[in-house]
């Protein structure tokens, strides 16, 4: 394994272009693992629809940036009390979804700490049932990352403020709810340490040393910086990337299954579907615009549909779920 350096970047937008450069192109026969802090910033998942996900009132009056990221799951808060870290493989078919594989050794540094972390959930690591890292994964041409958070110390009320939980996300109403369930991790350490000594914890768990001379690295040059603010420039720091339009739709369905929340939208004209887009929390290794495609011009009565999804592997785009449990949140 090889180790990322950032040079310090805190703007989510260019950390988040390069990790996803450096999937890209820089992953050849190593796996890579970088780190990087973002100053405050709401990151949301690749299937949600943002402003359903987002106080907007609270983002603008604090400033908090708002960047999609290409990895599904939900919507996190950044800000500098928060380390995050993204493990980059070539190993995709026995590495996808098994997020204890990777965060294994950061479970081992916290634990050391006196943290009582374990892995739970979905995709969680939690300390005493609550939550102090979400994480997701990316797949893309025989290539993947797994990265997540880590609440050092974070500002737990913008989280809870900036974040606009959905019905049924929550079993109760409003920002106590989302605040009850998230932690951070200073809560539980026996001393105090920053988000740099946690980073460096988890490299020398890793490496054997957190002296960076004596890291094995990955040299980033000035290409692959001028190819990260080129990326930025065309998805990251793009409003219809990070927002995108509220597409029209005359019907909705949702429902929360164990692997996520699916909320279709799909417009009706006809008596045949001439628009879907499905949002949510899924994550599934397959782009959800290819089921989109499918479904695209079918009539719209259960037999079309049943046919349409008879010979697709719906969990592709949605994570551990069946046909027939799509079948029966799309039928009319």
């Amino acid at each position: 394994m090889l180790y990322v350096d950032n040079s310090g970047i805190t703007d989510a937008r260019l950390n988040l272009a390069l990790e996803e450069h450096v999937l890209r192109n820089r992953l050849a026969y190593d796996d890579l693992l970088l780190f990087y802090v973002n100053a405050p910033a709401i990151i949301i998942g690749r299937n949600q629809n943002t402003i359903e996900e987002i106080n907007a009132d609270v983002v603008d009056a604090r400033g908090i940036r708002v960047v999609r990221r290409v990895s599904g799951g939900g919507a996190v808060y950044h800000d500098l009390g928060n380390l995050n870290f993204s493990f980059m493989t070539r190993d995709v078919n026995a590495r996808f979804n098994r997020y204890d594989l990777f965060n294994r050794p950061v479970v081992e540094v916290l634990r050391e700490l006196g943290v009582p972390a374990e892995i739970g959930g979905r995709n969680d690591i939690l300390a005493d049932g609550r939550k102090i890292s979400g994480n997701a994964q990316f797949a893309t041409a025989g290539r993947m990352f797994s990265h997540g958070t880590l609440l050092l110390d974070s500002n737990l009320d913008d989280v809870t403020e900036a974040l606009r939980p959905k019905p049924g996300k929550v079993e109760s109403k409003g920002v106590k709810s989302i605040r009850s369930r998230v932690a951070n991790i200073s809560e539980f350490l026996r001393e105090p340490i920053t988000v740099e000594e946690l980073r460096d914890r988890i490299l020398e768990r890793i490496f054997g040393t957190r002296e960076p001379v004596h890291v094995p690295s990955l040299a980033i040059g000035d290409a692959d910086w001028r190819a990260a603010h080129e990326l930025l420039e065309r998805r990251y720091g793009n409003w219809s990337w990070n927002y995108g339009e509220n597409p029209p739709s005359n019907v909705q369905r949702v429902q929360r299954f164990p692997a996520g929340e699916i909320d279709a939208r799909l417009d009706v004209h006809g008596g045949r579907i001439t628009s879907v887009r499905f949002f949510g929390d899924f994550m599934g290794r397959a782009e959800v615009s290819g089921l989109e495609s499918l479904l695209r011009g079918l009539v719209y009565d259960r037999d079309s549909l049943a046919a349409a999804l008879g010979n697709v592997d719906v969990s592709e785009y949605f994570g551990v779920i069946g046909s027939d449990d799509v079948l029966a949140l799309l039928s009319p």
